[in-house]
């Protein structure tokens, strides 16, 4: 039996719609089987959408979980902002916790005419990486990893980032993993790209996730703990970044594009 959904789409870290990353968000009464959440992500077709029930255990004020078209996402930073902002927006309230599948507790804060999200800070440490690095269009300086499958590769300028072009047929034979490509940005403290293309998205928008992995890069090499960021994919998005000891705050704003109904 078919079954209605409602949903927003939100363009994360965006003042403007069409830039940032988009989310779909949906607020349920109860759980949807893991199918269903996975075939509503294939038909509306997202980077991700953000699935959120009220939780009734008291940790946090509702359950959280992220899918995009190839999966079950195991922590998504633009989709829990989106799904801030919508709750934010309707309950005017100033803050929102969400209790995740893997991810632990994470929350978001009103801040100004943006917001902000706590998660969890991903260590790196330098460790080679030639195979990957051999197909993104340019060779890194510096290469970082993570046993979570992050992986940092640092470039001496924002016009050595903004030119990669990378093999993403290789790349996506690597596993799901996310490479992330950064540099000294010319307007912002730093600016980024993405490439998951083992995770069904060659390049993506906005990254949440990968910031929480160049935080504590960045904070080791520019000897502080705030930043501003610059994602530099074709839609484009900014972030101001905290590290606070094992969470990094990310700072943005968010606009809702549309709404709808879908059927699953």
């Amino acid at each position: 039996m078919e079954k209605a959904f409602h949903y927003w789409q939100i363009d994360a870290f965006s003042a403007q719609g069409f830039d940032g990353n988009p989310a779909g968000v949906l607020l349920l009464e109860a759980w949807p089987t893991d199918a269903e959440m996975l075939r509503i992500a294939q038909k509306l077709a997202l980077p991700a959408c953000a699935f959120a029930v009220k939780d009734e255990s008291g940790a946090a004020d509702w359950e959280l979980s992220w899918y995009s078209a190839a999966g079950e996402i195991t922590l998504c930073g633009h989709a829990t902002l989106a799904a801030g902002h919508v709750l934010l927006t309707r309950e005017g309230k100033g803050e929102v916790t969400f209790r995740t599948r893997q991810s632990g507790l994470l929350d978001v804060k009103r801040e100004g005419d943006g917001y902000t999200i706590a998660l969890p800070a991903i260590a790196t440490e330098p460790k080679p990486h030639p195979q990957a690095a051999s197909l993104l269009g340019a060779l890194p300086t510096e290469t970082h990893r993570s046993a979570l499958r992050y992986n940092i590769f640092l470039f001496e300028s924002e016009a050595a980032i903004r030119a990669l072009a990378p093999d993403f047929v290789g790349l996506a034979k690597l596993g799901n993993d996310q490479f992330i490509c950064t540099a000294p940005g010319d307007r912002k403290d730093i600016v980024s790209r993405v490439f998951a293309p083992g995770g069904g998205a060659n390049e993506d928008s906005v990254t949440g996730s990968a910031h929480a992995a160049l935080a504590p890069f960045w904070a080791a090499k520019l000897g502080r703990t705030h930043f501003s960021a610059h994602q530099a994919s074709e839609r484009g998005g900014d972030l101001v970044l905290r590290l606070d000891g094992s969470r990094v705050w990310l700072g943005g704003q968010c606009i809702s594009v549309s709404e709808g109904d879908i059927v699953s």
